[in-house]
């Protein structure tokens, strides 16, 4: 029960006292309720049973007032009353504070000045000063507002309506001290510390087929080239974060943060020819691995605020998760590093400025060993909000990446760096150092109605000994991608444009024979572009044939002819690539998405194919890929989400020359949890 006490001339009336005393039988019955009013005449009472009262209104200077059979039948009642001044009362006390508990003064008694502008002389004694109340008279301390406890009390008596929930430490959509809702302690100047726990579990299966050469056969009667290319892969990963932290849970940069994330892997490949899951073909067709890597470990520090509008700088060391770019073009990583960040201008301007020293991955999982690599990139770029258009960020980027010589077996006994093909020297391939520069301009947002995602990068540097040149190379290379897309009711329909450039130089004296490397190739991508997962040429790594590299590598549009994505090389003398892609996604419900994706692939040069495989010719086209996916969130967030997917990709006359016709497809199904 609610409502409002006013005077004769409509003011609210505080410190009037309303007792409720039942007079029904029943579940009422025996009931008492009394509150007073507050300073502008409004009273609350919770919790009041349905029946039958009388209502009692009682202030000093008020006549009181009594109301029979008052009937509570609704689960809110709305009362507005009205009280009279007492015929003998003195004219209404001031209280200027409004305070409950402040001591009142009485109003003047004698006549009023008819010219409010002019001073008159005061017929009556002076008021005493007010004395102001001391601080118990009004408050109850606490020792903090984080644990004032959430009350005991329904909105509707006879319906499931809590808007009050008390948190659990199983429950992450609550108040919850795992989750960084409460502080775990408090340091010196009323600092707050907050921990934060993430807990994920991403279980993936994926069947394929994938062109194989038959090697030494696991079918004794098979005569061949090409063996059975069907594969079964399926993987667990268990990510468990730690995130201590200092400052202000959302808006303010932190102060202070350190996270510490291991993750675990398991996984499983079954294929049908020998020789894949092991160089020792003794090994057999299936292989079961398990490893743990240090995915993050860090600690941030803020060195200071910029300005009133949260603009801040900040340094972060150790072990992090950190992409280049907006789609993961040239560097997306979890490495050891320095890494400067914060923003200016009211976050209209965002950079960062890093350093990272890479480790050695763990081949069959992808995650971090405790081993140095010996490669180093560096990376500083600045993000623009609001370039040339509302709703368009761009960015500017620069990239170093300086890879050392140094030779490498894989977990599986594969021989990755250096790349096992080419020019060798005393019977092994040789070592060589890369140095590689990249000038990027990239952006995404939306131009109007028209989303846009841009890129371009000009690669530079030097190779010092490539194995298919055969030479010191000098690098001169670019890619663009171009992505524009319209938003329909539920509908997203997109199309987008993708180029590596390729080179033709070799060592038989093809069309160019100036030294200089113009195929395209990252440091260390994970592509978001064109399809993606959806995707058959992205999503799956394609070997070729029995060379010790691959086409293309996962999660990746490049045919770069690197021996691993993680542990291999970059190779600046490759065929290329223009992908030409339709696609639409579709919001079916809010638990339920679809997609759909269609890529044209073509080579931009085949000469470096044609000197590894020794066949000529090989033409241009590669392919057109097929791919369809759905994704569902049971509980509409991210805690609970089921991906799957099939794609396809049909082979064209370039791809029909290097392996055969047969058509290579791909099934996966993804279940995340996430606490």
């Amino acid at each position: 029960m609610q409502g409002v006490i006013r005077d004769s001339q409509g003011r609210g009336i505080p410190g009037v006292q309303l007792d409720l005393q039942s007079t029904s039988s029943g579940t009422a019955s025996g009931q008492h309720y009394s509150v007073t009013t507050n300073v502008e005449g409004i009273f609350r009472l919770r919790d009041v049973r349905l029946g039958v009262y009388e209502v009692k209104l009682t202030r000093e200077g008020f006549e009181a007032q009594t109301i029979s059979g008052f009937q509570v039948v609704r689960p809110v009642s709305v009362l507005e009353l009205a009280l009279k001044a007492s015929s003998e009362a003195i004219p209404a006390a001031h209280c200027p504070s409004g305070v409950p508990g402040t001591p009142c003064v009485a109003a003047p008694t004698g006549p009023t000045n008819p010219y409010p502008g002019l001073r008159s002389q005061t017929e009556t004694t002076p008021a005493t000063p007010e004395q102001i109340p001391p601080a118990s008279a009004n408050f109850s301390p606490n020792p903090d507002r984080w644990d004032i406890a959430m009350p005991e009390w329904r909105r509707y008596e006879t319906q499931p309506d809590v808007p009050y929930v008390k948190g659990h430490w199983y429950d992450p959509f609550n108040r919850n001290r795992l989750k960084g809702d409460y502080p775990v302690f408090s340091s010196g100047g009323g600092q707050q510390w907050f921990f934060h726990f993430t807990g994920t579990s991403e279980t993936g299966f994926d069947a394929r087929r994938l062109p194989t050469p038959s090697g030494l056969s696991s079918d004794p009667g098979d005569t061949g080239f090409f063996g059975r290319g069907e594969q079964a892969f399926m993987s667990e990963n268990l990510r468990l974060s730690f995130d201590l932290f200092r400052g202000d849970t959302s808006f303010r940069p932190v102060d202070f943060r350190v996270r510490i994330t291991p993750e675990i892997n398991l996984n499983f490949l079954q294929t049908r020819e020998r020789g894949i899951v092991n160089v020792d073909t003794r090994k057999g067709t299936n292989r079961f691995d398990t490893h743990i890597g240090l995915q993050e470990a860090f600690v941030e520090a803020k060195i200071r605020d910029l300005s009133p509008n949260y603009d801040f700088v900040s340094v972060r060391a150790g072990i992090q998760q950190f992409t280049s770019d907006f789609r993961g073009f040239i560097f997306s990583e979890e490495q050891p590093g320095v890494r400067v960040f914060g923003n200016l201008r009211s976050n209209r301007l965002a950079y960062n400025v890093a350093w990272f020293d890479l480790l050695e991955k763990n081949t069959n999982s992808g995650l971090n060993s405790p081993h140095r690599r010996g490669q180093q990139v560096y990376v500083a770029n600045l993000y623009v909000q609001d370039f040339l258009a509302k709703g368009y960020t761009t960015e500017f980027s620069f990239h170093y990446n300086r890879d050392d010589a140094s030779i490498h077996y894989d977990d599986n006994g594969f021989l990755v760096r250096p790349a096992p093909v080419g020019a060798v020297v005393n019977g092994t391939p040789r070592p060589h150092n890369i140095r590689a520069y990249y000038l990027g301009w990239t952006g995404n947002g939306h131009i109007g109605r028209i989303n846009v995602s841009n890129a371009f990068y000009q690669a530079l540097g030097h190779d010092d000994f490539n194995t298919i040149a055969g030479r010191r190379v000098e690098i001169n290379a670019r890619m663009g991608a171009l992505e524009l897309s319209i938003d329909k009711d539920w509908m997203r329909y997109r199309a987008s444009f993708f180029y590596a450039s390729g080179d033709s130089s070799n060592r038989s004296g093809a069309s160019r024979t100036d030294g200089t490397a113009h195929g395209f190739d990252s440091i260390v991508d994970d592509m978001h572009f064109a399809g993606s997962e959806n995707s058959f040429w992205d999503h799956e790594g394609i070997r070729l044939t029995s060379t010790g590299v691959a086409l293309v590598t996962p999660m990746s549009l490049l045919p770069d002819l690197r021996s691993n994505k993680e542990e291999g090389q970059s190779n600046f003398v490759n065929p290329g690539i223009y992908v030409f892609n339709l696609g639409a996604d579709f919001d079916v419900t809010p638990k339920l998405r679809a997609f759909a994706n269609t890529n044209y692939l073509r080579f931009d040069r085949t000469e470096p194919l044609q000197l590894l495989l020794f066949q000529q010719p090989i033409r241009h086209s590669i392919g057109t890929d097929f791919g369809a996916g759905v994704e569902y969130r049971p509980p509409l967030s991210e805690n609970i989400v089921i991906r799957g997917g099939a794609s396809a990709l049909v082979p064209g006359q370039g791809l029909q020359d290097i392996y055969n016709g047969r058509v290579l497809f791909s099934l996966f199904a993804k279940v995340k949890f996430q606490f």
